[in-house]
């Protein structure tokens, strides 16, 4: 029990470094650029399942939070989550818990991938690249309307749609598609190292309390 607990809070702290180092990649594109680091935090999350998915993306968070550059472009620090692009920030843990809690704890009988499988692991990572827009949209609309940053003649939804939806929803599929088929061929491979044989492979409530 001591070794898998140990085994899971390196799996954490793994993963939120894996989020974390994802910052460097970032394509400028207006206000809200592009990155990778939402498709990192909804996949990490998924891996791990559960209610531990989100800890990698709250330990990634926390860390930006008291200054260490793991935010996007090595931002780091309160104004980052004042600025444009702070919902979004926000939606990463969001997106995350739902997502492991779709997901599911990984088994070792996933290694023989169902349609089952396969569809619930397609729901739970569109779902969490989803539910980052709610609140990174609606802090963005704040944010945009409170300095002035709306185009005369536009609306606040449809100037927040151009600046922060519409443009990322292409990569975003392509996030997608390339973290579905990933998380798919590693959660059977996590459960067969984290989770004892008498689980079969799965978390368990217990097992998640006791860490």
């Amino acid at each position: 029990m001591k070794n898998k607990s140990i085994l899971k809070i390196s799996f954490i702290a793994m993963f939120a470094a894996i989020i974390s180092f994802s910052s460097f990649l970032k394509i400028p594109l207006g206000p809200i650029p592009i990155v990778l680091q939402n498709m990192f935090c909804i996949l990490c999350a998924v891996l791990i399942g559960g209610i531990l998915g989100s800890a990698p993306v709250a330990l990634f968070l926390f860390a930006g939070l008291i200054g260490l550059p793991v935010y996007s472009g090595f931002t780091s620090g309160i104004a980052v989550w004042v600025g444009p692009t702070g919902g979004f920030l926000a939606g990463y843990f969001l997106g995350a818990l739902i997502a492991s809690l779709i997901a599911g704890s990984p088994k070792v009988q996933e290694k023989k991938i169902s349609a089952k499988t396969a569809i619930k692991i397609s729901i739970a990572i569109l779902c969490g690249m989803i539910i980052i827009y709610i609140p990174g949209v609606i802090h963005f609309a704040k944010w945009a309307t409170a300095f002035s940053r709306i185009p005369e003649g536009k609306s606040v939804f449809t100037y927040t749609l151009v600046a922060c939806v519409i443009p990322y929803i292409p990569g975003d599929i392509i996030k997608c598609v390339i973290a579905i088929p990933v998380a798919l061929k590693v959660r059977p491979i996590l459960a067969q190292y984290l989770y004892s044989k008498k689980h079969k492979g799965t978390f368990s409530d217990k097992n998640n309390e006791s860490l």
